[in-house]
């Protein structure tokens, strides 16, 4: 999740603190580089940058000496290339006359690197961000100027970013959005851009918000906006914000886990994109088929998503796989191990220490290490064969959302290709995302009040739903702290019914194709006198036997278990506020889990 900022000045000045301030307002962002660029009146640029943390980076390479009139921070978040001064951002063109950096993903960067690479180009990294300087550089050696090269660029450069670029033989600096977060702000002798609000207020709290498919360019006293589809003109009012810092940090929202969660759809379509321009995908895939014993390894939320890896791959592919716990992994599986199985090692950071003594296991048996991850750079990429990056960004709110979802739909792509399934079908999985969070939040809404003061209650599902409903268990666990137990709906009758009374909530996750034997569970709570709700799709059956329904889109059975999540987060973030619990810090608990 990079952040980037620009600024363009009237005069010749030391803009090193300037930058250095703004990337330290991107930082709650999260990144793993970072690196600061000036260009002078003179021609020269001067670049400096590094994999680690910015205020060691920036004192050791001395950022705050920094000169000129136009100069560009990034703060990067590893996607296409491991943290390395190579790879850090921003980048220099060929001739070292153009500098750029960007934040997003372009997904065709390997391509694009193959091509300039074969055209003579100075290469200098595997970064996307690289590809989008020598993007431009391509179209300005034609002869162009800067705009009609960005426009050219544009269209070769796929995915979501945002860019920003400037040379030695202008006076401005360009920016251009692609699906991804960019904002300029006006000052009185300098104009700025940044992929986030933050960097730019307290330098000016005048603005101008910037839509996809729009170039700007900076000058010290004003900026342009034009179309990339034609180059015209944009008017575009200029807005004074009134938010405090810590608002705009969160994108407006109240709480990181609100926001995270809302960012779902965002995230859950550019991994979509990456994993179909993976180059680690197919070999992955090749060691799950051929695995005599498939296993998926995690901890926490991550087991939650191997458990539903487990169901998808079976379901689509016929291969059996195996879900384990990490720590149970040693004890149950450790002394059968062979170089002939595989297992897919799942973690948010990479650094889950469970997780990673599981692997050494697998190492001393050589069986091959396989990640799903979201820290590139992270321990877990580094020991792992092939790995999948899951292209969240930062997650700040402990609770895990985002990361979740894109576990389990990296799960589902990797199951549709083993059973070769078209993977087409995953594209409107995104809206149907957004069209689930428009959808629920009302009817969540309607029922906290019925669960505040129940400090016990039940989260059951069925199939795919059944890792869906121990992960709506934990949610409700972390940030409520009522104690909810997650299991499979058929079983609840063995043992748990008996702690039914009259209102006694269970919360039902519903497949589409599995509405009949959850009707029979909620029956069971019902005529007990428990309150049953129901999550799923609209079906006659589950609003005439459950207490209170809450709806969510139609879709095919993999793709309805993702949906039922959502819901389920929703009301657990509700409920913690209405408890006056602060969701994105529960009590006891890390992001991060690096001791036994």
């Amino acid at each position: 999740m990079c952040g980037i900022f620009a600024i363009v000045t009237q005069s010749e000045q030391l803009l090193g603190l300037k930058l250095l301030n703004a990337g330290r307002r991107l930082s709650y962002r999260g990144y793993d580089s970072v690196g600061c660029a000036t260009i002078s009146k003179n021609g020269t640029i001067d670049l400096r940058k590094d994999a680690g943390k910015i205020e060691e980076v920036s004192e050791r390479l001395n950022f705050s000496d920094m000169q000129g009139n136009r100069g560009i921070i990034q703060l990067r978040w590893a996607t296409f290339g491991d943290p390395s001064t190579e790879n850090a951002q921003p980048h220099i063109d060929s001739d070292g006359d153009i500098v750029g950096a960007h934040n997003g993903n372009v997904v065709n960067n390997i391509e694009l690197r193959n091509q300039f690479i074969e055209d003579g180009f100075t290469v200098r990294s595997t970064n996307d961000g690289e590809s989008c300087v020598h993007a431009v550089e391509r179209y300005i050696n034609q002869g162009m100027d800067f705009i009609e090269a960005i426009r050219f660029a544009y269209n070769d450069l796929a995915g979501d970013y945002a860019f920003v670029v400037g040379g030695t033989n202008d006076t401005c600096l360009y920016a251009i959005k692609k699906g991804t977060g960019l904002v300029v702000g006006l000052g009185d002798d300098f104009t700025c851009v940044s992929s986030d609000m933050p960097s730019i207020l307290p330098l000016t709290r005048k603005v101008m918000r910037v839509l996809d498919g729009e170039i700007v360019t900076l000058y010290p006293d004003k900026v342009e906006i034009r179309r990339v589809e034609d180059g015209s003109t944009v008017q575009r009012e200029i807005e004074t914000v009134v938010e405090n810092m810590e608002s705009v940090q969160k994108g407006g929202y109240p709480h990181f886990m609100l926001k995270e969660i809302h960012e779902q759809p965002t995230v859950a379509g550019e991994l979509l994109r990456l994993l179909e321009r993976s180059n680690q995908l197919q070999p992955m895939l090749e060691k799950m088929k051929n695995a005599r014993n498939l296993y998926l390894v995690g901890c926490g939320t991550s087991y939650h998503a191997c458990i539903l890896g487990s169901v998808f791959i079976s379901q689509l592919s016929g291969k059996a796989s195996i879900p384990v716990l990490a720590p149970q992994f040693i004890a149950q599986y450790g002394p059968s191990l062979t170089k002939n199985d595989a297992g897919i090692f799942v973690s948010q950071s990479g650094e889950t220490k469970d997780v990673l003594n599981a692997v050494k296991e697998s190492e001393e048996k050589e069986m091959p290490v396989l990640g799903l991850v979201n820290v590139i750079g992270s321990t877990l990429t580094q020991v792992s064969e092939y790995y999948l990056t899951l292209a969240c960004g930062y997650e700040i709110s402990v609770p895990a959302t985002k990361t979740f979802l894109n576990q389990v739909i990296a799960f589902l792509y990797m199951a549709m290709r083993m059973g070769n399934r078209p993977t087409n079908s995953l594209n409107t999985l995104p809206h149907l995302m957004q069209h689930a969070l428009d959808i629920v939040e009302p009817q969540i809404a309607a029922i906290e009040s019925h669960l505040l003061d129940w400090d016990d209650l039940y989260c059951v599902g069925y199939g795919a739903t059944y890792p869906i409903a121990l992960e709506g268990a934990l949610k409700l666990k972390e940030i409520t702290y009522a104690h909810c137990e997650g299991m499979l709906s058929t079983e609840f009758k063995h043992g748990p019914l008996s702690a039914v009374t009259d209102g006694y909530p269970v919360i039902y996750v519903a497949g589409p194709e599995d509405i009949p034997i959850i009707v029979s569970g909620i029956n069971e709570v019902t005529c007990r006198g428990g309150y049953a709700i129901a999550i799923g799709e609209e079906d006659p059956r589950l609003k005439v036997n459950s207490s209170y329904t809450v709806t969510i889109p139609h879709s095919d059975q993999q793709i309805n278990a993702i949906l039922s999540v959502l819901p389920l987060q929703l009301l657990s973030y509700r409920l913690s506020v209405a408890r006056g619990i602060d969701p994105d810090f529960p009590r006891n608990l890390s992001k991060t889990l690096t001791v036994d």
